[in-house]
């Protein structure tokens, strides 16, 4: 017998939703090359970066040019100026019992999104919503394990059911990508408490956190009581504050999370000393500048321009007549597709007669037929006349 390929790769579709995106507007633009089209579909942001955030960037460059302060390879869980401020920021302030040594620092949340996984037995059984943002899935299927739907539909707002069956591992994503709903601390402690029931781990996506605008509403699953014990919280710099060209985020791993008498914590720093050798310092230190006073102020004004794009489309959608979701504490709008049209259908429609490009919503589940999501992380001139292209179908 010859070499082998892992197998379980052929359970995936031929291609990731967003390559499939990107596969069909440049297609679309080399048929017609006259034609602008303007981007609502994928979640990139198109802010420049910060004035503080580019300052620590210069400042960091110039001290990789001298002897004196060059650094090399980071340490493996990230630079102790960037973990002590995300420990004092993000949790500490919340009243979240987090140290920086719980703390790792990455090149981004889609990346833990998808390693993290490498620290469960292939046995354990997974549970993600339905509709999901498709790295979840997707690594698990890489891993041959069997993966449970926890369906989020109108009728539960968007927010999932706990599973009916016993289940090891529940992805969860609020505020959501793609629907843009959120859940109340209430219903995040359900899943805290059963997954302490059942012995369970919940990896939770915390990457929109700063776009919450209401009262009520948890920016950290740690804000629920046992959280410690069973749940892992991943975050990116990339939403907030601009990083997708720079690429940083981070994963919180308590001490506390113990299964079969093994700290989560020291499997996973293992495996981080092993295949990652840390973000680089220039970035790491753009990171910590986030934390300033001044990057905190210059970030929350980017939020707050990028919620306004989402008002523009919620309320121009709703003037439409179009069925519309999200876009309140999430810079995604989820729209119903008018009549008994397919998503894909939706999004070739809006390719083709209006040359603005979404994201169909089959490719984010079952579930998501029948749905369509654009993203605010565009420009407001365009946001506006991509309304407007809408309107004139």
């Amino acid at each position: 017998m010859g070499m082998k390929i892992n197998k379980d790769y052929l359970n995936l579709s031929e291609n990731y939703l967003f390559s499939e995106i990107a596969s069909r507007v440049k297609k679309y633009s080399a048929e017609h090359p006259d034609k602008e089209i303007i981007r609502l579909g994928i979640g990139d942001v198109t802010k420049p970066l910060a004035t503080p955030i580019m300052d620590a960037l210069e400042k960091a460059v110039f001290e990789m040019g001298k002897k004196e302060t060059f650094r090399g390879y980071a340490p493996d869980r990230g630079y102790e100026f960037l973990r002590n401020a995300i420990a004092e920021v993000d949790y500490i302030k919340r009243g979240c019992d987090i140290s920086p040594d719980e703390i790792f620092v990455s090149d981004g949340a889609k990346s833990d999104c998808g390693n993290i996984q490498e620290i469960f037995d292939k046995d354990n059984v997974v549970a993600v919503t339905d509709p999901v943002y498709p790295v979840y899935a997707d690594t698990n299927v890489m891993a041959g394990r069997k993966i449970v739907y926890m369906p989020c539909t109108k009728d539960n707002g968007f927010v999932p059911e706990l599973p009916e069956e016993k289940v090891d591992i529940l992805y969860l994503c609020f505020p959501n990508n793609p629907t843009g709903a959120v859940i109340t601390k209430e219903n995040l402690q359900k899943f805290v408490d059963y997954a302490r029931k059942n012995d369970s781990v919940i990896i939770y996506d915390a990457a929109y956190e700063a776009y919450i605008t209401e009262a009520g509403i948890p920016h950290s699953i740690y804000e629920c009581e046992g959280a410690r014990e069973v749940a892992i919280e991943l975050h990116s710099f990339s939403k907030n504050a601009g990083f997708t060209g720079l690429r940083l985020g981070y994963a919180v791993v308590p001490k506390a999370l113990v299964k079969e008498g093994v700290s989560l914590n020291s499997l996973w720093a293992r495996r981080h000393a092993t295949k990652y050798n840390g973000a680089p310092y220039i970035v790491q230190r753009a990171g910590e500048a986030v934390y300033s006073m001044e990057g905190m102020k210059a970030v929350q004004k980017q939020v707050q321009e990028y919620m306004e794009n989402a008002t523009l489309i919620r309320n121009a959608l709703t003037d439409m007549g179009y069925e519309v979701y999200g876009g309140v504490n999430a810079p995604y709008i989820w729209l119903k597709v008018p009549g008994e049209m397919g998503s894909w259908e939706f999004f070739d429609l809006l390719l083709n007669k209006a040359n603005v490009v979404g994201t169909p919503g089959e490719g984010f589940g079952k579930c998501g037929e029948g749905y369509f999501r654009l993203t605010a992380f565009g420009d407001k001139n365009d946001t506006i006349r991509a309304m407007q292209r809408l309107k004139e179908l």
